[in-house]
């Protein structure tokens, strides 16, 4: 498909909407995961530790592949690869329910599932609009895109769980596996090689190895792994084991479908709006102020009586932050070094994020099973988010020139 800044308006909304659904397919896949965990537990008997293990490996996972399915989108183009993740993602899904050992759930869950979602996530996704689309264009299809993600979760998380308690998690996890097939003719708008783009400050194109060596020496680059480490810490520590907290509580399995969608509509707005202030403001301002009010809203959580409100109020003041970290992440990634290999460099961002992922998946798990709750895993994530918040400071991003501003704002 050919972009230039000539790009029709409605080319354009097709690219951008075809990325969004096929984001939010994905996500909802990966993001729901943690409403199976008490169903596979009592059917398996596996243990919350083991089967903690296996999911978060599937955050590894996930991150791992995106990387290298980026850097085979930025040679090859991005459709084949959404296809074949789109089958993986499918199969590894409906062939959980076929299996009852812990390694048996990390080659589905872990391994097969996780790396066809990464296929089909947001490196490549972003990475395949942005090297299409005209550069003012760049920061808000980043956030709404983003916001697809978000609404997959919000759209999927309650009906999951209603479909879990009227008709059984297989039946669940089968009739998501089919719903995720829907990637594949999404994936069409999305064919071809991404056209020529050269890095920022560079009109010839070093290669994609000299550029990953060129990031990996950057301070910039290595701060922005840090942060995102975070971010993925938080996140799959969340969606696996917040339905665990809210059982703690006493409270039935409905509020944490519930909160979990209720974190997927307060992100859209995050993601839109993250995607929308990108525009303006230093993009490593708005991470390091996400980071920091997410230690400021998991402390008023301790704070608070623990009740349905409780957890629906926390829902929606982190859902605003969720994901909304990843528009200006893989700005400031394509600020940095351009979009000619972005799908690859972001990709190696969210690897980051995922290696965090898979730690605040475990981890969690090992404490419930250490301490009987999660308290030790709410004060990590509070220090990570101060940590994460300042960490993003040192990053070198030149200031938002006001006539470029109003250039995307128009």
């Amino acid at each position: 498909m050919p972009t230039t800044p000539e790009m029709s308006p409605r080319t354009a909304w097709l690219l951008i909407l075809s990325a969004a659904a096929i984001l939010m397919l994905t996500m909802a896949a990966r993001l729901t995961t943690g409403l199976f965990l008490s169903p596979i537990n009592t059917a398996t008997g596996l243990g919350v530790a083991s089967i903690s293990l296996a999911l978060a490996v599937g955050q590894f996972m996930w991150g791992a592949s995106q990387p290298v399915f980026g850097a085979v989108a930025d040679k090859y183009g991005p459709g084949r690869v959404i296809v074949l993740g789109g089958v993986m993602l499918a199969a590894g899904l409906a062939a959980t329910p076929f299996v009852s050992s812990q390694w048996g759930l990390m080659l589905t869950l872990g391994i097969l599932s996780a790396a066809g979602a990464g296929a089909g996530s947001f490196s490549i996704l972003i990475g395949a609009t942005a090297q299409r689309l005209p550069p003012a264009r760049r920061p808000f299809a980043a956030g709404f895109i983003n916001a697809g993600g978000s609404f997959g979760q919000f759209v999927f998380a309650p009906l999951v769980q209603f479909t879990i308690a009227a008709s059984g998690w297989v039946v669940a996890m089968v009739a998501l596996a089919a719903t995720t097939l829907l990637t594949l003719p999404l994936a069409w708008p999305l064919r071809g090689k991404p056209p020529q783009a050269t890095a920022t400050g560079a009109q010839d194109d070093m290669g994609l190895g000299r550029q990953v060596r060129a990031a990996l020496r950057d301070r910039s680059y290595l701060c922005l792994h840090a942060g995102f480490f975070t971010c993925g810490f938080h996140i799959a520590f969340l969606a696996t084991h917040l339905p665990g907290e809210v059982a703690l509580c006493g409270l039935p399995a409905g509020v944490a479908a519930t909160s979990l969608g209720l974190i997927g509509l307060f992100n859209i707005a995050g993601s839109l709006t993250a995607g929308a202030l990108g525009q303006r403001y230093r993009m490593k301002w708005l991470l390091a102020l996400m980071y920091a009010s997410r230690a400021v809203i998991i402390g008023l959580y301790l704070m608070a009586p623990k009740s349905a409100l409780t957890f629906y109020v926390f829902a929606a003041a982190l859902g605003f932050t969720w994901l909304a970290t990843v528009p200006p992440t893989a700005g400031l990634v394509g600020k940095l070094f351009g979009t000619r290999y972005l799908s690859t460099l972001f990709g190696l961002t969210l690897l980051s994020h995922q290696v965090g992922g898979f730690f605040g998946a475990w981890l969690g798990g090992l404490a419930f099973v250490r301490f009987g709750d999660f308290s030790w895993m709410w004060y990590a994530d509070i220090l990570l988010a101060l940590a994460a918040a300042l960490v993003n400071l040192p990053i070198r991003e030149a200031p938002v020139h006001p006539a470029a501003a109003m250039t995307a704002k128009a």
